[in-house]
């Protein structure tokens, strides 16, 4: 089979990252989560305190962000890439949510966003990968041969969160979750630049009531439908 690109977008914690990982190792592709990329520029801005109350310190941001290297690593133990700030495994804080709650005003500015899409196309201008986020079959990769769109309802996404960050130990209500989940799906449906919306030439994906069995036995159907086109 030809080797070609898999853009997975979608909404927030709807399993885009758990289904492009699985179906990475399956296939031998290589996986990058654009996702983790704005997550580690959030988090490198929360440790240079350059997010307040008062909002993004943008300026500092811009002209700090030459200083930020983003790499991934295969983890031997889990078989999964971790994310990498400027050689420091940074997997676990990414995804705490500290970091959730600033991501998608951090991914809504044009010069980060500019950067990130740089690094993300070359990355995967050899083909052979699969990337998800929110704009990847419109802005990244718009002549990938896979793009497929993946949704559910905010109550799921909420829900399948806070069963992550609980197990994780870390303190959090399901409420709190929730209205997270919206105000990301807002912002990141609203920004000016690179806003999630479904491609017009991809497959939707609404895993509401799917399994991670059931999603990872569709997502490699349409991966072998893609690859003897």
């Amino acid at each position: 089979m030809k080797l070609i690109t898999i853009a997975i977008d979608g909404h927030s914690s709807c399993g885009k990252s758990t289904m492009a990982k699985d179906l990475a190792k399956e296939i031998g592709y290589i996986y990058i989560d654009t996702g983790a990329m704005y997550r580690a520029v959030t988090l490198f801005a929360l440790h240079h305190g350059l997010i307040t109350d008062d909002g993004i310190n943008e300026q500092a941001l811009r002209k700090l962000l030459p200083d930020i290297m983003i790499t991934f690593q295969l983890n031997e133990q889990t078989g999964r890439p971790d994310t990498y700030l400027n050689g420091v495994c940074i997997e676990k804080e990414i995804r705490t949510m500290e970091v959730s709650k600033h991501v998608s005003p951090v991914a809504a500015l044009g010069f980060v966003r500019e950067a990130m899409v740089d690094l993300q196309r070359l990355m995967g201008e050899a083909k052979g990968v699969i990337m998800d986020g929110r704009d990847i079959g419109t802005v990244v990769f718009p002549d990938a041969e896979l793009k497929v769109f993946v949704t559910a309802s905010a109550d799921v996404r909420a829900q399948r969160r806070y069963d992550e960050l609980t197990a994780k130990g870390e303190k959090c209500t399901f409420d709190e979750i929730l209205a997270n989940v919206l105000e990301r799906d807002r912002i990141d449906s609203t920004r000016a630049i690179g806003p999630l919306r479904q491609a017009e030439d991809a497959i939707v994906l609404d895993n509401s009531n799917m399994t991670i069995p059931e999603q990872k036995a569709w997502l490699l159907e349409q991966y072998h439908r893609a690859a003897a086109e």
